[in-house]
C-alpha cells in the first residue's frame, strides 16, 4: 500500500528514513524519485548523503549543522510535497545487448523454463521499458521494474563466482545489469558493451532512480565495434 502521509523514521543519530509505503510499484517508485530530485535541489549543506530505495529514502545528516528536530521537519515537509506531486519519469537510457551466446549462457534456460524460444525471449525483453527502482549491490547495479513475466525465472541455485562486467540478468520477476565483474545468481540472457559504472568519469553512474531503460538487440559485431570485452 502507498501511505496517506509519508512516515518519517529515527535510524540513527545522524540519520532518517522517509517511507512512503510498503510495496515495490512504479506509484511508489516516482514518489521516491521525487524526495531524491527535491533533495538534490535543496542542495542543504547538513545533508551527507540520500540512499534511495523501492520504497525509501535514507537521508544521512550532519548533527552539527542541523539538529533532528528541524532536518525531521525540513524532511516531512519535502516528503509531503514529494507524495503531492511524483515525478512521471527521468531520463531515457538505451542499453545495446548481445544476447545469447557466451554473453548469455543462461538464454535458452529462460526460454525452456517459460515454454519459449530463444527469440521470444529477446523479443520480449527488449520490448520492455524498464524504471530505475533502485541501485544496489555493487556501484550502479540498477534494479529494475516492468520485467515480463513471461520471461520470469528463478535465480541459479548456486550463484556463479564470476561474472563479465554489462551482463544482464533476470532473477525472478526482476531483470538488472552487473555493472562490474562480481559474483551473482542471477540468470545471465546478454551483455552491453557500456560501462554503468566507471570511478574515473566526471558522473561516475551510468543510470540514477528515476531513469527509464530500454534494452536494444545488437550482434555481436557491433557489441565489439562498440568497445565491448569478450572475457574480463
Amino acid at each position: 500500500m502507498i501511505y496517506a502521509k509519508p512516515r518519517l523514521f529515527i535510524l540513527s543519530d545522524t540519520a532518517y528514513s522517509v517511507e512512503f509505503g510498503d510495496e515495490i510499484s512504479d506509484a511508489l517508485r516516482r514518489r521516491v524519485a521525487a524526495m531524491v530530485s527535491r533533495l538534490d535541489a535543496l542542495g542543504h549543506p547538513a545533508i551527507v548523503e540520500v540512499v534511495p530505495s523501492y520504497r525509501a529514502v535514507m537521508v544521512e545528516y550532519d548533527p552539527f549543522l542541523m539538529d533532528y528536530a528541524h532536518m525531521a521537519e525540513m524532511l516531512t515537509n519535502l516528503a509531503q510535497k514529494a507524495g503531492a506531486q511524483p515525478v512521471e519519469s527521468g531520463r531515457e537510457v538505451e542499453l545495446p545487448v548481445c544476447y545469447g551466446g557466451s554473453f548469455g549462457p543462461d538464454l535458452e534456460t529462460v526460454a525452456t523454463h517459460n515454454g519459449l524460444d530463444a527469440e521470444e525471449v529477446i523479443e520480449i525483453h527488449s520490448a520492455g521499458i524498464y524504471p530505475v527502482y533502485m541501485m544496489g549491490f555493487s556501484p550502479g547495479f540498477p534494479y529494475l521494474g516492468g520485467m515480463d513475466k513471461r520471461i520470469a525465472t528463478p535465480r541459479l541455485s548456486t550463484p556463479r563466482t564470476g561474472i563479465p562486467a554489462g551482463s544482464v540478468g533476470i532473477a525472478g520477476s526482476q531483470t538488472g545489469v552487473y555493472p562490474l565483474a562480481s559474483p551473482g545468481g542471477w540468470q545471465l540472457i546478454g551483455r552491453t558493451p557500456l560501462k554503468l559504472f566507471d570511478p574515473t568519469a566526471p558522473q561516475p553512474f551510468l543510470l540514477a532512480v528515476g531513469d527509464v531503460v530500454r534494452f536494444v538487440p545488437i550482434t555481436e559485431e557491433e557489441y565489439h565495434r562498440m568497445g565491448g570485452q569478450s572475457h574480463d
